[in-house]
């Protein structure tokens, strides 16, 4: 299976590479990625380098341009595509119907994979995708069984591609709008997810008081750990009960589970994390190259080598295995 790896900026990308990436995707400093926030992503220049020291060492870019583009404006999108062309890209992950068939019909020789934004969660609407673009990969929203990932590469000859590391967004991808209701910020539209310009910390008497356009996220104490101020991951009384309503902080770590990913037909495996540190992206990728190299090989996987870069210090296999419906 093929270990995609994220890069936030081209010394991450660096060491996705060095540590075994067999690709890595990353996206421009614009609002056409869903990552949109300072300090990350590539100028076209960058991109066109780090593509060409990918390419030298085996591995493949791909470039995300999968927000929504705003009605006359769509020009920037169009641009994006065209360049990540021009720069060499492998593949461009596209979530928007209309950008999809812009790229069809400008960029036919672009490889087209569609982006989790697009929440493609059944054979139906992969094929769709398929016939209408070409596309060539899905990457599955993170809402799936294994038995369902199974299923579905029974019924398309699409590749999929799943998430089996990193931040867990409780949400359907691409259907959010919790961010946009606190910051009128979307994660869809501009690329950023409770955005650092609408984060304010405040002390209040013995506690840290963490606020997201003006929204109280979390009360902690002198000595407690301080989470980043997301929405979803809020801490708030309900009903007399203090904790988190929607989900605890917790990473997605599916290690365990890539024999049952491969023999549900998954090409690709996807790790997140394109707003972390290069050293946090070299020890996930060099870890999960181990478990995939072992895979291969017929040898026992390596376990609890990322426990320590979990968020909350806590693990989940999330909707892989749930038991629910």
């Amino acid at each position: 299976m093929e270990l995609v790896c994220p890069a936030g900026t081209p010394a991450a990308l660096r060491a996705a590479v060095e540590a075994g990436a067999h690709a890595v995707y990353c996206g421009f400093a614009d609002e056409t990625n869903a990552r949109n926030f300072p300090g990350l992503n590539f100028s076209r220049a960058e991109l066109t380098d780090s593509i060409r020291y990918a390419h030298q060492h085996g591995a493949k870019v791909l470039v995300a341009i999968n927000t929504f583009p705003r009605a006359g404006a769509q020009d920037l999108w169009h641009r994006a595509v065209a360049d990540a062309e021009r720069a060499g890209a492998d593949a461009v992950i596209l979530a928007d119907v209309g950008l999809l068939a812009y790229a069809t019909k400008n960029h036919p020789n672009l490889r087209r994979h569609l982006s989790v934004q697009a929440a493609a969660a059944n054979a139906d609407v992969i094929n769709f995708y398929a016939a209408e673009f070409g596309i060539k990969r899905v990457v599955l929203p993170r809402v799936l069984t294994v038995a369902e990932i199974a299923a579905i590469n029974k019924e398309t000859e699409v590749e999929t591609e799943v998430f089996v590391f990193g931040g867990l967004c409780v949400m359907a991808e691409g259907r959010c709008s919790l961010s946009s209701y606190a910051t009128g910020k979307s994660p869809n539209m501009n690329g950023v997810c409770s955005p650092a310009s609408h984060v304010v910390y405040d002390q209040e008497g013995p506690d840290l008081v963490a606020r997201l356009g003006g929204f109280t996220i979390h009360r902690v104490g002198k000595t407690d750990p301080t989470p980043y101020p997301t929405l979803c991951k809020g801490c708030f009384t309900s009903k007399g009960e203090t904790g988190h309503v929607f989900d605890d902080p917790a990473s997605l770590n599916a290690t365990d589970l890539l024999p049952q990913l491969a023999k549900a037909g998954v090409t690709a495996l996807k790790i997140e994390g394109r707003q972390r540190s290069r050293a946090y992206v070299a020890q996930v990728v060099r870890s999960f190259r181990d478990a995939v190299d072992a895979l291969a090989a017929g040898k026992p996987m390596p376990t609890g080598a990322l426990a320590a870069l979990s968020e909350g210090q806590a693990m989940t296999t999330g909707a892989y295995a749930k038991k629910w419906r």
